[in-house]
């Protein structure tokens, strides 16, 4: 269920990439930088988020009987 006032953001729609024509070597690969860490930052906000739903299944889990 999805309520209007989720405070969370939610994804974007679609990458915009821009047009790479007339670049320089610098600014291409200080925009390959740039791309590599925002990256590394979602694959760390997939991993943060593996491990809290691990302990919330572990807490919710029914003990062995």
């Amino acid at each position: 269920m999805i309520f209007e006032d989720d405070p969370r953001p939610r994804p974007r729609e679609g990458l915009q990439p821009p047009r790479l024509e007339g670049w320089s070597e610098a600014d291409l690969r200080a925009y390959i930088a740039e791309l590599k860490a925002e990256i590394a930052r979602a694959e760390a906000a997939i991993l943060t988020a593996g491990s809290h739903r691990a302990a919330a299944e572990a807490f919710f889990r029914k003990p062995p009987e």
